[in-house]
């Protein structure tokens, strides 16, 4: 029986959630997720998973934070002059802005707080500092 070794494509069914039972995310009812395993597109705990599963093969799995989305970090919290922001733009607390960042890259960022000439952003992952639970189900290897 084909099992995946380091450097195979695979298609997987997952589902992530949080230590209190919260879903996050669920590939379920969509279709299954492919990657390259151990090519740094997946987290690192959900990549080392993989390796030594059979198709078909489902388990469960706890990925402790710093094999995650890491550690929430207070470099990721960034004071932002308001005058860059639109004056059309009405900013609330807890509200999801996307940013860019050096790369051009799309940077997912939260509204902490709004003061008087600046608003405190919160870049950490939302998932950052968090222990996560994967069900995982091999599908497919390519």
């Amino acid at each position: 029986m084909q099992q995946v070794k380091e450097g195979d494509v695979v298609k997987v069914h997952y589902t992530g959630k949080l230590t209190s039972g919260e879903q996050f995310d669920s590939s379920v009812d969509r279709e299954p997720l492919e990657f390259t395993v151990g090519a740094g597109q997946m987290i690192k705990g959900f990549d080392n998973a993989l390796p030594g599963m059979a198709i078909g093969e489902k388990k469960t799995i706890n990925i402790p934070a710093e094999e995650g989305y890491g550690e929430r970090s207070d470099e990721a919290i960034i004071p932002f002059p308001k005058e860059n922001i639109p004056d059309d733009m009405k900013l609330e607390e807890g509200m999801t802005l996307t940013l860019s960042n050096q790369d051009g890259q799309p940077m997912p960022v939260i509204v902490k707080e709004i003061k008087e000439d600046v608003v405190i952003l919160d870049a950490n992952h939302f998932l950052a500092g968090q222990e996560l639970i994967f069900d995982i189900e091999l599908v497919e290897i390519t």
